[in-house]
C-alpha cells in the first residue's frame, strides 16, 4: 500500500505553496496593516487619545458601526428571504431577479450613491412622497442605512443560496409529516442548517458596510455629529496632511472591526459545532 507522502497532488509541495501564501498575504494584508500601526506609533499616547476620542470622531464611530450592524441585520433577514424565493420558487423573471442581486457588485459605489440620492431626495421619485410624512432619508442617517443595505445584500444572498440549494426538501416534508407547523419547521429544521452560512453573510455584509465610502458620501449629507462616517474623517485628515491622525482613527476602526468579526466568527464556529453534535 502506497504511503500518503507518495500521493500525487495537483498543486506543488506544501512548503512552496505555504511560502507563496505567506508572501502573498503579507504583501496584500499584513504589511499594509502593519504600516497603519507603525505610523500611529509616531504619535504620543496623549495625542493619540486626544485624536481618537474627539467628540466629533466618536460620533462617527457610533454612526459607522451602529448603522453597519443594523444594515447587516436587515440584510440577514431579507437576504435569507430573497435566497429562499430564488431557490424554492419558479416565477417569470426569476433569472432577471437573480442577476439583479449582483448589481451592487458591478455598479461603481459613486454611481450607486448618486442614484440613491436622486431617488430619495426631497424631489426624488420616492423622497417626494416620504418627506411630507416627516420621513427624511437623503442627507440623514436613514440614507446611510439605505446605501449600506444596498451594497451588503448580495453577500448574504450569495452565501445562503448554495446552502439552500443543497438542502433536501425531504427534510421539510418529514417535519410536516411529523406534525410540525411552518414556523416549527423553519426554526427547528431549516434555520439550524443555514445559520452558519447566514452568520457568514452577516459578517461579510457588516465588514463591507463599515469601510464603505463612495455610495454613502453622496446620500449621508455629512453633517457633523449626525451623519458623518469614520472613513470620511480619515479622508479629511489625509487632505489636511495629518497622516498620523488618519492612521490613528484607522487603527481604532480596524481594532473594533476585528473584535466584532472575531466575535461573529466565534459564534459561527460554536453554532456549527453545536449543530454537528445534534445531528
Amino acid at each position: 500500500m502506497a504511503s500518503s507522502s507518495s500521493t500525487k497532488r495537483v498543486l506543488p509541495g506544501f512548503h512552496l505553496t505555504l511560502g507563496y501564501a505567506i508572501v502573498y498575504l503579507s504583501l496584500l494584508i499584513l504589511i499594509p496593516l502593519s504600516a497603519v500601526f507603525i505610523k500611529t506609533f509616531e504619535m504620543s499616547f496623549a495625542d493619540f487619545w486626544s485624536t481618537v476620542t474627539d467628540p466629533r470622531i466618536v460620533a462617527t464611530y457610533r454612526v459607522s458601526f451602529g448603522i453597519s450592524l443594523l444594515a447587516a441585520g436587515i440584510n440577514a433577514v431579507f437576504g435569507l428571504l430573497l435566497a429562499w424565493i430564488l431557490v424554492r420558487y419558479t416565477f417569470p423573471g426569476r433569472k432577471i431577479v437573480d442577476a439583479l442581486v449582483d448589481l451592487p457588485f458591478a455598479l461603481p459605489t459613486a454611481v450607486a450613491g448618486i442614484a440613491l440620492t436622486a431617488l430619495y431626495a426631497g424631489n426624488g421619485w420616492v423622497g417626494q412622497y416620504l418627506e411630507p410624512l416627516g420621513i427624511k432619508v437623503a442627507f440623514a442617517p436613514p440614507g446611510i442605512l439605505v446605501a449600506l443595505v444596498f451594497i451588503g445584500l448580495p453577500f448574504v444572498v450569495r452565501t445562503v443560496q448554495p446552502v439552500l440549494e443543497d438542502m433536501e426538501s425531504e427534510l421539510e416534508e418529514a417535519a410536516s409529516s411529523l406534525g410540525a407547523n411552518r414556523w416549527q419547521t423553519f426554526f427547528h429544521v431549516i434555520l439550524p442548517i443555514v445559520f452558519p452560512a447566514l452568520l457568514t453573510g452577516f459578517a461579510l455584509a457588516f465588514a463591507r458596510a463599515v469601510g464603505e465610502y463612495g455610495s454613502v458620501i453622496f446620500i449621508a449629507g455629512n453633517i457633523p455629529y449626525v451623519s458623518e462616517i469614520t472613513p470620511l474623517m480619515i479622508i479629511t485628515k489625509l487632505e489636511q496632511y495629518d497622516y498620523t491622525g488618519a492612521t490613528a482613527i484607522a487603527s481604532v476602526m480596524l481594532i473594533i472591526s476585528f473584535i466584532l468579526l472575531l466575535a461573529i466568527n466565534g459564534l459561527q464556529a460554536w453554532t456549527a459545532k453545536r449543530t454537528g453534535r445534534t445531528q
